[in-house]
């Protein structure tokens, strides 16, 4: 296995793009969240790509326009889908083996995966898909702040700080007013998601790092009956630690091998 640094057109923009290749008929297409270039958050989708290409399994990374090493203008994830296309594209030209690709996506870059139905990929995994809407309060779900409480009662020290009196009062019933709240109302930007989901026929998964606010909301805003859904306990938006990271690199490896 060896990494390849390559670049690709989108319209009349050259994307950057790297390759961590491997001997696989099925390959994985790592699509990029947020304004994150194709390393990823700490590294994190370098050094994932490495062990899935260890694994077996090429791997295809890249920045979409206006982001990283790539020319063009950033339109965001809800423009991305020519971006997406073009590195399938690309990915299915370097590595002609190839006869089925999974698609994989953290945070808004699950979310463009499922606005577009998976942009003529033949599987998808989702982690924490982005259903916030620019004009939303960035406070966490009350869902979120119920589980929060629910952990500090079991801690002793936390209940001696109540007794104490060392627990601002106003900001703890702020707070409790919050977690009685309803769920949090459904989003457009959630329905279309599941709109373009819906048009996908392809195996699909959901992974949701459990301590993250991002997937919080999602869970709230989608069906919790969902069996697609898996769960990583403790793990944050960027799955930063080494079990959260051994983990999603599980779950990947499961997609792949299906």
């Amino acid at each position: 296995m060896k990494r390849l640094h390559l670049s690709f057109e989108c319209r009349e923009d050259r994307c950057a793009a790297t390759l961590d290749s491997a001997p696989g008929t099925t390959g994985l297409l790592m699509v990029s969240g947020g304004n994150e270039i194709r390393a990823g958050a700490f590294n994190g989708q370098s050094r994932l790509a490495a062990e899935i290409a260890a694994a077996g399994f090429p791997v295809f990374r890249f920045d979409r326009r206006g982001i990283g090493d790539s020319e063009g203008t950033n339109r965001g994830f809800r423009k991305s889908t020519k971006d997406i296309a073009a590195a399938l594209l690309a990915f299915r030209a370097i590595a002609p083996q190839l006869q089925r690709v999974v698609g994989f996506g953290n945070c808004d870059a699950a979310s463009a995966l499922m606005l577009d139905a998976g942009v003529e990929c033949d599987a998808l995994v989702l982690s924490n898909p982005w259903t916030i809407e620019d004009t939303e309060s960035d406070a966490p779900p009350p869902a979120a702040i119920r589980s929060r409480y629910a952990e500090k009662l079991k801690d002793p020290r936390e209940v001696a700080r109540l007794v104490s009196g060392r627990v601002d009062l106003k900001k703890l019933a702020g707070g409790m007013v919050r977690a009685m709240k309803p769920k949090s109302a459904p989003s457009s930007l959630a329905e279309d998601m599941r709109a373009g989901l819906d048009a996908f026929t392809g195996p699909v998964r959901f992974l949701l790092a459990e301590d993250d606010r991002t997937a919080q909301v999602f869970a709230e805003r989608w069906d919790a009956q969902d069996t697609r859904i898996a769960r990583c306990p403790g793990a944050d938006h960027a799955y930063s630690s080494a079990e959260a990271r051994g983990w999603l690199r599980d779950r990947l490896l499961e997609a792949l091998r299906r």
